[in-house]
């Protein structure tokens, strides 16, 4: 069934919504689950380029660092009095830079990406807390939290770009050829290449799409608060990985499905809550992310053996 895992995470999903159906009702107050979904959103957004970069056969661990330094470019640009529009588009071009430098060292140079993210992760952090001192970017303009919109409508508009995001590069995957270049360049990217497709520029062009949706996430959170703060995106890349492993994207590449990622974000999003009102501790939730990476790449494992074997 080319849909399993998409089904199997949609049916847990299911399963956690009637368990806490039963046993902690208060859970869909209308207040919780607003905040859930907005909390989201930021993730889904990063999820969605994270999907692509993946179906690559690539990763990228330095979008949390890319996401701090986004929403600090964000506040800074807002706190000089430029409009919110354009502060949001610096800091999405922000995360176009990085990356393009991540896309040039992996595409261009053929260094593992793995190895690439992970120096620009730890390059990124310290390089933001050397010259931010840690502070938080404080003083910022009344219109900067929730856009100006007033915090109903920021909510809703928030929650409405994440969405917006999501449908939209959902339909370029499955209606446009740059979408069909990425499946096969992940599966196999000498044949994409015997094909006429361009390998290298696919990678690269993930890798700035992962970008520029990094500083878009970063917009996203940072207009919820008062402040930005330095330290913010810690542990985001693995929000969003588990997302989209756990969503049925292999991690080998060539396989997987925005809609199975757009469920991963609201299970992840869902079960940390969860852990609460089920009266569990809160800092189970990180253990708990870990476990189902842990769970999912296994299942993707076997379930790639089991393919292999029934090969001819």
């Amino acid at each position: 069934m080319t849909h399993r895992r998409e089904l199997s995470v949609a049916a847990a999903y299911a399963a956690l919504l009637v368990t806490l159906l039963a046993m902690a009702p208060a859970f869909f107050e209308a207040p919780n689950l607003r905040d859930l979904l907005v909390a989201a959103a930021p993730v889904l957004v990063a999820a969605v380029g994270m999907t692509l970069v993946i179906l690559a056969r690539q990763i990228d661990i330095s979008i949390g660092s890319q996401f701090a330094i986004c929403a600090v470019v964000a506040g800074l640009l807002a706190k000089q009095g430029l409009a919110m529009p354009i502060a949001a588009a610096g800091a999405i071009a922000t995360g176009v830079i990085f990356g393009a430098l991540n896309g040039a060292l992996v595409a261009g140079l053929g260094l593992p990406s793995i190895v690439v993210t992970l120096a620009m992760m730890v390059g990124l952090r310290e390089a933001l807390r050397w010259m931010t001192g840690g502070e938080w970017v404080q003083g910022l303009p009344v219109g900067f939290q929730w856009m100006g919109l007033g915090q109903n409508a920021g909510r809703v508009a928030i929650a409405a770009a994440a969405l917006i995001v999501w449908a939209a590069v959902a339909w370029a995957m499955r209606h446009v050829a740059a979408g069909r270049a990425i499946y096969a360049t992940g599966s196999d990217a000498e044949a994409a290449r015997l094909a006429g497709m361009r390998p290298r520029r696919v990678v690269f062009g993930v890798f700035v799409t992962m970008g520029a949706l990094t500083g878009l996430a970063a917009v996203l959170s940072a207009i919820q608060f008062i402040d930005v703060q330095t330290n913010s995106g810690t542990g985001f890349e693995l929000r969003v990985i588990a997302a989209v492993v756990v969503g049925g994207t292999s991690i080998a590449g060539g396989r997987g499905s925005l809609v199975g990622s757009l469920v991963g974000v609201l299970l992840l999003a869902t079960a940390g809550p969860a852990l609460v009102f089920l009266g569990t501790e809160a800092y189970w939730d990180r253990a708990l992310q870990g476990a189902i990476i842990l769970g999912a790449v296994a299942a993707d494992a076997v379930g790639s053996t089991t393919r292999a074997m029934a090969t001819p």
